[in-house]
């Protein structure tokens, strides 16, 4: 019979449990597609006496990662731990210096030492494969890789961070404002124990840098993504974006430009009638664009138990196959240094403010706007009272320098109350 392929497991929370019960209950028919038993060696987590709802007798304890990362009767070290630096980074250097291929669904690891992970990976011989990382059970490493590997990648975007998707969705559904949403997506087990990781944009910002590297062949440094989480994004927004057709999402783009990589993690409105504006709940897409294919969307649970574990299943059955594809779909050697830059790419705007209500002060923002080359295309003042007015103003195309100069400007107006929202409208 063919020798098996032998894992060992370090992180035993969801993902880990996850993959434990798959091979459980699919062992059969894993093995008749991969072609060889895939068996789990020994394990590794904090707690070894917590009962996490599944059986983990017959496999070898590690208390240690990195011992376990060691081992001699182990193939495939499978690390679900989580984190950029500590216990995941010095088991996974251990696991390659010991020969061994790697698994992970790790994105703030990849993000922050990927290449230099992937490069020790070639020296080895070896590969890390990190599908689980990125949307959760969508294939889109897969996509990149092996369906889309003749396109030149024009352009990469999508909703990446389930939770956040929630949150935008169940204030529009609920008409409720982000603070209320935030503690039920709190109470519901959708945050990250540091909950600024999701809604601050980091956790999604994570993914576009793994993806934007590995679809554009380029060396993307996770400080080229400029970040901006949807904490300001009232229900007002919401509305107002409804009532105009449109749906606040946060999006994450990365597209060539001949100024370089334009890479950007922040609150859009999108058309409520695309793709991904039909998208809701905790669901994740991404849209990838290539010279020969054209557009295609990918969609699906971006995170969860079954999801994730079905995508380090998919990467533990090819290296099973025996095929090892390097670890950013190239060898690292090859893969660029790309100038990055500021997103530029002009766009339209959503903006929302709010003036004193006085004789000219419309007037003065309008004026403002046009001596920083930013052209309005409609206008709303409603609902004010004695003190105050909310205006709304959708904008021309208008690059963000323009923009944010128009903002800078606002504060010397003498009519602006508080800060105002600044919202791109992205062309999907």
């Amino acid at each position: 019979m063919t020798e098996p392929l032998r894992l060992g497991i370090a992180g035993l929370g969801t993902v880990g449990v996850g993959v434990v019960r798959i091979l459980r209950r699919n062992a059969e028919m894993i093995a008749a597609r991969a072609g060889r038993p895939v068996e789990i060696v020994a394990v590794s987590a904090r707690e070894r006496a917590r009962d996490r709802g599944v059986a983990l007798t017959g496999y070898d304890w590690e208390d240690d990662a990195v011992a376990l990362a060691r081992r001699d009767d182990i193939d495939v070290y499978v690390e679900l731990m989580g984190g950029s630096d500590g216990p995941a980074k010095a088991s996974v250097e251990a696991a390659l210096d010991s020969g061994k291929d790697v698994v992970t669904a790790n994105k703030a690891l990849l993000a922050i030492h990927g290449l230099d992970l992937a490069g020790r990976a070639e020296a080895a011989g070896r590969t890390i494969r990190f599908e689980a990382a990125v949307a959760g059970g969508i294939p889109v490493m897969k996509a990149l890789t092996e369906g889309l590997a003749g396109n030149e990648i024009t352009r990469i975007m999508g909703v990446m961070n389930g939770t956040c998707n929630y949150i935008l969705t169940r204030m529009e559904s609920a008409g409720l404002p982000y603070e209320a949403v935030f503690e039920e997506a709190n109470a519901l087990g959708y945050l990250e124990a540091d909950p600024t990781l999701d809604v601050g944009g980091i956790d999604a910002a994570h993914k576009l840098t793994l993806l934007a590297a590995v679809g554009f062949g380029a060396r993307v440094p996770f400080e080229a993504v400029q970040i901006e989480g949807i904490e300001r994004v009232s229900i007002e927004d919401i509305e107002a974006a409804a009532r105009m057709g449109y749906r606040v999402k946060l999006l994450g783009v990365a597209q060539m430009t001949g100024r370089g990589l334009e890479a950007r993690m922040s609150p859009c409105l999108v058309p409520a009638n695309s793709p991904l504006g039909e998208l809701d709940g905790a669901t994740n897409m991404v849209v990838l664009e290539g010279d020969a294919v054209g557009q295609i969307v990918l969609q699906g649970a971006g995170a969860g138990e079954g999801p994730t574990a079905s995508a380090v299943l998919s990467d533990i059955v090819d290296l099973a196959r025996g095929l090892r594809v390097p670890t950013y779909g190239a060898p690292t050697k090859s893969l660029g240094e790309l100038r990055t830059a500021a997103a530029a790419s002009p766009a339209p705007y959503y903006l929302r403010m709010r003036l004193e209500d006085r004789p000219g002060a419309l007037a003065r923002i309008a004026t403002a706007l046009g001596e920083c080359g930013v052209s309005i295309d409609r206008m709303r003042q409603t609902g004010h009272d004695d003190i105050s007015a909310p205006v709304l103003i959708v904008t021309h195309k208008a690059s963000a320098a323009d923009l944010q100069a128009a903002l800078e400007a606002f504060k010397s107006t003498g009519v602006l109350i508080g800060e105002p929202v600044a919202l791109r409208i992205e062309d999907v």
